[in-house]
This record gives structure tokens, C-alpha cells and sequence, in this order.
């Protein structure tokens, strides 16, 4: 399922969520909406799920207008969970997938292969209230995805989770977006956006300011910092230093020493290479980019600063 958000605005009261907000999610991509608690996320996910209307804008589903049928479509697996505590966890999952159309024979065949792939199949009758955190956030991943969303939106999905079974599902979403599903993560763990992520977009104070494809955002934030491996000896290199660049830190791994660097000067990395080279041979010299987490921070200061400059923005 691809979506194409065009000019989205919604307001509450005086309070305005989003504003002139377009946003394109790729089929069969894993897309990363990222903001700061009260940017708009959440307002954006209850659109999308058909759970409220935008003031002006459209949803665009499969180059459709998105529209009440395509609910069954989705799957939603929102921050604050819901499950019924005393219902047990199978009754309660076949009734979540009969809301969504399933045929109750096939649920269950879904069901078992579900249940072998969490390693929960021993708790298929216990009552929800009977299992840890962390197991009933299994049973509401599997209520959210049996019935093979074309469109799978989770909210926080690792919330609970210890690192063992946050990697069981970490798995299982890219099995997903291998089997062609698309998959909006909304979530503040930036390991999970560099881990998962093909696409994002970050909204802030209502505002889309920062959207594309990881790579290209990434290489578009790097400075002219990079990382050298060689053979050679560091102390050959401090005494023929040039003012072209400065060493950031340096360490040495058997026979091979590894320097990061920045390049200070107009020069083209090649005359770096070249002026490296005497120092020793290069095994590897490659662009340093900064983290999702660095740049989420430098992209929300950099709006906050244009807001306090007065910028139409």
C-alpha cells in the first residue's frame, strides 16, 4: 500500500496539529515518523486510520482517495495498548481479527503459525491479566497483524519489550516489509529508526521539517569529517601534519590505525588521500555521518532557533 499525505491540516480548538503537512510513504518500505511529544504524530497516525478527519488536506491510498473500507486494510498498534484483561488471549485475538473481516477457520490457522513465532502458543488460554507486560504486548502484535495488513502502523512497538524479545519482533517487522507489507513506525528510539528505517519524516510543532530517504539526510548533514584505516605509523603522520585537515582521535588495532579526521581547508579529498598515503597504505577512507539521533536534535534546534528569528517557516 503506498500513502500520500497531501497538505494535511487539523486543528483543536486553538491548538493547531498539523499544518500544511505532505508526506509520501513508499509500498513495501518501513517509514519512520519521528517528532517530539505534542508535535502532531499521533494526529497524523488517527488520520491515516480513518479515526478523525483533517481539516483540509487528503489522504492518498494506492492513487485513491483513502476511505472507510481501507480500515481493514490496516493495522494499528497504537502506544497505549488495548486489551481486554479478562478475556483469554485466544478468544481475545479471534475476536479482533473477526473485526476485521477474518473467516474464523483461517484466523486460526494464521493463529498457530503466530504463536510458534513468538513462543507464545503454552499461554493461548490464560486470561490477559495473567501474563507479564511484555507478553501481552506479543498477544497485541499479533491482533494487530493476523490479518495481513497491507498497511501495518505501529506506535512504539518495542515499548516493554526486554532486548531478547524486542529483537524477536524487530525480526518480524522486516519479514513483514520483506513480504511486501508498508510499515509507518512511529518512535522515539533512534537505534530503531538507523536499524529499521528506509524512509522518514520528522514533524515538529506541527510542521514537516525534515523528510526523505535516511541515506540521502544523512550524507546531507555530514561535515567534512572522515575515518582512515592504514597500515603505518601514527607518529609519521603527527610529524608531517598539514593545515589541510586536523586528527579528532585516533587508535591503533594491530598493525592498522585507524584516524578521524577533519578536512579544514578547500581541498579535495583526493590531495588528503595522497598527503595520507605517505604515512602509510590506506585500507579504507570513508565519510563520517552523524547518527539519526544527532541529526533529529540538530533539525528540531535549527526550526526552534528560525521560530525565535521570527522566519516564515
Amino acid at each position: 500500500m503506498q500513502i500520500s499525505a497531501q497538505h494535511i491540516t487539523k486543528s483543536f480548538v486553538a491548538t493547531k496539529a498539523l499544518d500544511d503537512v505532505s508526506i509520501e510513504i513508499p509500498a513495501g518500505k518501513i517509514f519512520g515518523l519521528l517528532g517530539p511529544n505534542g508535535a502532531g504524530k499521533t494526529t497524523f497516525i488517527r488520520i491515516v486510520n480513518q479515526m478523525i478527519k483533517p481539516d483540509s488536506g487528503e489522504i492518498i491510498c494506492d492513487g485513491k482517495p483513502l476511505n472507510y473500507a481501507d480500515v481493514e486494510k490496516i493495522g494499528y498498534l497504537p502506544e497505549e495498548r488495548g486489551l481486554y484483561k479478562k478475556m483469554r488471549v485466544e478468544e481475545q485475538i479471534l475476536y479482533f481479527a473477526s473485526l476485521k473481516g477474518m473467516d474464523e477457520r483461517i484466523a486460526k490457522q494464521e493463529l498457530s503459525t503466530w504463536y510458534d513465532r513468538l513462543e507464545i502458543g503454552n499461554w493461548r488460554n490464560k486470561h490477559v491479566e495473567e501474563l507479564s507486560k511484555g507478553m501481552q504486548q506479543k498477544v497485541q502484535f499479533i491482533t494487530t497483524v493476523l490479518h495481513k495488513p497491507s498497511l501495518l502502523i505501529l506506535d512504539e512497538p518495542f515499548s516493554g519489550f526486554d532486548p531478547v524479545n524486542a529483537q524477536i519482533i524487530r525480526n518480524e517487522i522486516i519479514r513483514l516489509k520483506d513480504e511486501g507489507t508498508t510499515i509507518l513506525l512511529s518512535t522515539h528510539n533512534m537505534n530503531s529508526v538507523e536499524e529499521l528505517c528506509d524512509n522518514i519524516a520528522l514533524i515538529h510543532k506541527s510542521k514537516l521539517i525534515l523528510g526523505g530517504n535516511i541515506t540521502d539526510i544523512k550524507a546531507s548533514f555530514a561535515s567534512n569529517k572522515f575515518e582512515v584505516i592504514f597500515s603505518g605509523y601514527y607518529n609519521k603522520l603527527l610529524t608531517t601534519l598539514t593545515p589541510s585537515f586536523k586528527i579528532l582521535d585516533q587508535k591503533i588495532e594491530g598493525d592498522k590505525t585507524i584516524v578521524q579526521i577533519e578536512i579544514v581547508q578547500d581541498v579535495v579529498t583526493n590531495d588528503v588521500i595522497q598527503f595520507l598515503m605517505n604515512s602509510g597504505n590506506i585500507i579504507s577512507f570513508q565519510p563520517i555521518y552523524p547518527s539519526m539521533n544527532d541529526i533529529f536534535i540538530q533539525a528540531v534546534q535549527e526550526h526552534n532557533k528560525a521560530l525565535e528569528n521570527g522566519e516564515n517557516i
